[in-house]
């Protein structure tokens, strides 16, 4: 199934999509999506009860979609599921702006089999969707640190896995994001020996705070490396936990980040609709959106 997904992806776009992609990796993709665009606002869709017009209503332009369960085939995969996410989003006047892959926690990239056929279906269903963006999380049984150290073999194995489907990646205008609470410089190191534009960090700032980690110099470092960001704040609204939310917008402008800000945030009250307006109402005037 993934090699004739990559075939299709080379007849059928590679050389559009490719060209485009050279001219300036994940803020090149952004602009050609939105012309003049520079941070968009997402959020996960239970941030707002699973309602894709309600997430509109409080002024989200694109939303993060799960892909589902462990299965040969993705439920996303599926034509007449693609087919459903598509109208909802239309319907509601979104966009779907990024596919996660939470089943990868469980099922870890360096170990899983089908990791592969997976991340290649994931890609042909952003294409197909309009997403941009794919978040591959390394957390729970995908962890890639044993103390402070690379858990070598598992390090090599993402490391060749996700060379192996960046290609596809790249001629589907897609990039995948590494989301863990590694530092920056073990980040960059990743990063640096996977060599693609179209292999970037998905950076949650939630949990980089809760590691103890500097993050405005964190999103320095990685400074051209971004590809999408999640704001969430603990169990609180934004804002009344722990992240430091200034000084992370003060370096996300210092650092021309342009792309995604994509909520994940919590429901204090248990009202999605109220709560998530509250967050997206604060990021919104946070960036100056």
């Amino acid at each position: 199934m993934t090699r004739m997904t990559r075939r299709s992806f080379v007849r059928h776009g590679a050389t559009a999509l490719a060209g485009a992609a050279m001219m300036g990796g994940f803020a090149q993709l952004l602009s050609q999506a939105a012309p003049g665009a520079k941070i968009r606002l997402g959020s996960r869709l239970n941030c707002f009860g699973g309602d894709y017009k309600v997430a509109r209503q409080c002024g989200i332009e694109g939303i993060e979609v799960g892909v589902g369960g462990a299965a040969d085939v993705l439920k996303l995969a599926e034509p007449q599921e693609q087919a459903r996410q598509k109208e909802m989003a239309q319907a509601a006047g979104v966009v779907i702006c990024s596919l996660s892959m939470d089943l990868m926690n469980g099922c870890p990239v360096a170990t899983e089999p089908r990791a592969v056929a997976w991340l290649g279906q994931c890609i042909a269903a952003s294409k197909n969707l309009g997403a941009t963006g794919i978040l591959v999380p390394f957390f729970g049984k995908a962890q890639l640190l044993q103390g402070s150290d690379w858990k070598k073999d598992d390090m090599e194995a993402v490391v060749k896995r996700l060379k192996e489907v960046a290609p596809q990646a790249e001629a589907a205008g897609v990039t995948l994001g590494v989301e863990c609470t590694l530092p920056s410089a073990k980040y960059l190191e990743i990063l640096d020996r996977v060599g693609s534009k179209f292999v970037g960090a998905y950076y949650d700032v939630g949990n980089t705070t809760g590691a103890g980690y500097d993050v405005p110099a964190e999103l320095r470092a990685l400074k051209g490396r971004l590809s999408q960001i999640h704001f969430k704040d603990g169990k609180n609204f934004l804002g009344e936990g722990k992240v430091k939310f200034d000084p992370i917008a003060a370096a996300l402008r210092d650092i021309d980040y342009r792309g995604w800000i994509v909520l994940e945030t919590s429901c204090p009250t248990k009202s999605g609709p109220a709560d998530g307006k509250k967050n997206a109402d604060f990021t919104r005037k946070l960036m100056g959106l």
